[in-house]
């Protein structure tokens, strides 16, 4: 079996322009793999440290002190190690040559997550290779995944939140071609929605609102999020696709969620006189409503990180109808995740393998959910330019 013979991390710039880690590993075989790690606009408070440097450069986001993390430490003690042992690798790297530890487990504060996680996802393409099998199916494998099946692509096509400069308080806002037969009729359905969107906003907000957000939504100047779901609704049925084509939401409810315990839908506005803020019960409502008038059938983080007892009543009211997924509240952390399944806060995890910092413990927290009876959404985050017109997964199985 080929063993690693070296581990080269260097600085890169993700799609934002922000400095990011990416690693070579190298093997005895002369066959070699290379992964960076992607990171989020906004970030949960429960993720695992990524580690930047602080300082004036690069406005403090460098990261040369995680590339130095896997070139004198990681990278040394992985030689001769086998690159298909992802589970040995990476607790190996996680609990030995890290080993900080808080309340949620393996925190990652001595070495950053952002280095253990090039390093992991590296040795992940690098095991496949060894194999020579591809890398979904070699994560397949690591997982016990005996069916795959494709997933149905999520499009996010309006931004609001943290992703764009209109007043939209929730976050994005995507569609979900759930009634289509194969994955490219699913992608025809999504395009043909997203450029009826296009012809839409323009129309109603004129051409300067047709330009897109952080996340490659558009992002014309709505003022309430039920103006959002409007234009989806009118895009849907224009397009032809109504009842083909559902409403997922995420909505990063930390981003506007108070000391005093309160929403402020009108957060982003300079001379925000409180106005619209509204209770935790008030926002489980307007979900309601949304429900009840669109054809939603996803709510990403629908409250604060730290709000479970919203989180809990929401999903026992309308969970049986609409998937309600945990992001800034699982930051898929196994921990987190058992804390939700046993306290029925959620019924989906939305997967970042950049919250949590390896691929083992990424596969954990998906075993987890799945075993729960969880749907599961595999997500992007800003390393390439991929996720011009879609960036989401939501994995279908079943009833799901």
């Amino acid at each position: 079996m080929a063993t690693i013979t070296s581990v080269k991390a260097r600085q890169i710039f993700d799609s934002r322009g922000n400095p990011t880690v990416e690693v070579d590993v190298h093997l005895s075989n002369k066959l070699w793999a290379r992964a960076a790690v992607p990171s989020g606009a906004s970030t949960g408070i429960y993720e695992a440290l990524e580690l930047r440097d602080g300082g004036s450069d690069y406005l403090g986001k460098g990261v040369s002190k995680a590339v130095s993390n896997v070139n004198t430490i990681i990278g040394p003690a992985l030689i001769g190690k086998d690159p298909t042992d992802q589970a040995g690798l990476d607790n190996f790297m996680v609990q030995q040559l890290d080993g900080t530890q808080n309340e949620w487990g393996w925190c990652k504060q001595k070495l950053g997550a952002n280095a253990i996680l090039a390093v992991s996802l590296a040795v992940c393409k690098a095991g496949a290779a060894v194999l020579n099998i591809p890398l979904y199916k070699h994560i397949a494998n690591l997982a016990g995944n005996k069916k795959l099946v494709l997933p149905v692509p999520a499009f996010n096509v309006i931004n609001g939140g943290s992703h764009a400069g209109n007043k939209l308080a929730m976050q994005e806002f995507m569609i979900l071609p759930v009634g289509a037969s194969s994955f490219k009729e699913a992608m025809k359905m999504g395009v043909e929605v997203y450029h009826h969107l296009k012809a839409v906003i323009k129309k109603k907000y004129g051409q300067d609102a047709t330009n897109v957000g952080d996340e490659g939504g558009f992002a014309p100047n709505i003022q309430e999020n039920k103006e959002g779901l409007e234009l989806l609704k009118t895009a849907i049925e224009k397009a032809g696709y109504t009842g083909k084509v559902v409403i997922g939401m995420d909505v990063a409810a930390s981003e506007f969620y108070g000391s005093d315990k309160t929403y402020d839908l009108n957060f982003k506005e300079e001379n925000n006189n409180g106005s619209q803020k509204i209770s935790g019960d008030q926002l489980k409502d307007l979900y309601k409503s949304f429900v009840s008038g669109y054809p939603i059938v996803s709510i990403e983080d629908p409250f604060d990180q730290d709000d479970w007892e919203h989180y809990a009543k929401l999903t026992g009211e309308i969970g049986a109808q609409v998937q309600i997924v945990g992001d800034d509240l699982l930051v898929t952390n196994p921990k987190r995740v058992e804390k939700a399944i046993k306290e029925k806060s959620c019924n989906a995890l939305l997967l970042k393998v950049n919250q949590i910092g390896s691929v083992t413990e990424s596969i954990e927290a998906v075993k987890m959910s799945k075993q729960a009876g969880w749907g599961v959404m595999a997500s992007h985050r800003r390393y390439e330019n991929y996720t011009l017109l879609y960036g989401r997964y939501l994995s279908c199985t079943g009833e799901k």
